[in-house]
C-alpha cells in the first residue's frame, strides 16, 4: 500500500521567494469525505487521479495514477466540486528534504502553506526560517476543505 507521511506549515514572509520557480497546479475534488478523498489534479502539463484515505496522525494511504491531460479538463469541468483549487507551488530544497510551497489563487488566495513529506512520523527535521505555524492537524487548511471552505470565506 502506497502512504503518504507529511507535514503541513503557514508560510511567513518572502525569503523563500528566490530560491524556486513555481508551476500552476489546477486541483478538484470528485468525492470530499473524510475516509477517502478523490482529487484530479493537473500540474503544468501533467495530469493526474488520486485517492487518500483519512488521515492518522501524519500519515494516510495515496494512490495516484498518470491520466491524459484532457480527460483531467473534463472531469474538472463536469465532475469535480465548485470550485476548484488554483495555486502555484514552488519546490525547495532544505537540509535533505524537499519543501513544498503552494501559494494559492482564486478563491484561495493569499493564503501560503508549505508541506514536507517524511519518511516515517518520528524524522527530525530542521524548519526553514520562511516556516511559521504548524497546521498539519488544523482540517480547515487540507486542500480538499479549501475547496469547501475557502480561505476568501474565513
Amino acid at each position: 500500500m502506497a502512504a503518504e507521511i507529511e507535514r503541513k506549515f503557514l508560510v511567513q514572509g518572502d525569503s523563500w521567494r528566490n530560491l524556486a520557480e513555481g508551476s500552476l497546479y489546477i486541483q478538484g475534488y470528485i468525492s470530499t469525505k473524510k475516509e477517502a478523498t478523490v482529487r484530479v489534479r493537473i500540474a503544468g502539463n501533467q495530469a493526474y487521479l488520486t485517492i487518500k484515505g483519512a488521515t492518522i496522525q501524519y500519515s494516510r494511504s495515496e494512490f495516484e495514477y498518470p491520466i491524459p491531460l484532457e480527460d483531467a479538463r473534463e472531469m474538472l469541468n463536469t465532475l469535480c466540486e465548485k470550485p476548484l483549487i488554483e495555486k502555484t507551488r514552488y519546490k525547495i530544497a532544505y537540509g535533505n528534504l524537499i519543501w513544498e510551497i503552494d501559494e494559492f489563487d482564486g478563491v484561495n488566495k493569499g493564503l501560503i502553506l508549505a508541506e514536507v513529506e517524511l519518511s516515517h512520523e518520528q524524522q527530525q527535521f530542521e524548519l526553514p526560517l520562511w516556516i511559521g505555524e504548524e497546521v498539519s492537524h488544523v482540517p480547515k487548511y487540507f486542500n480538499s476543505n479549501l475547496a469547501q471552505h475557502p480561505f476568501s470565506q474565513w
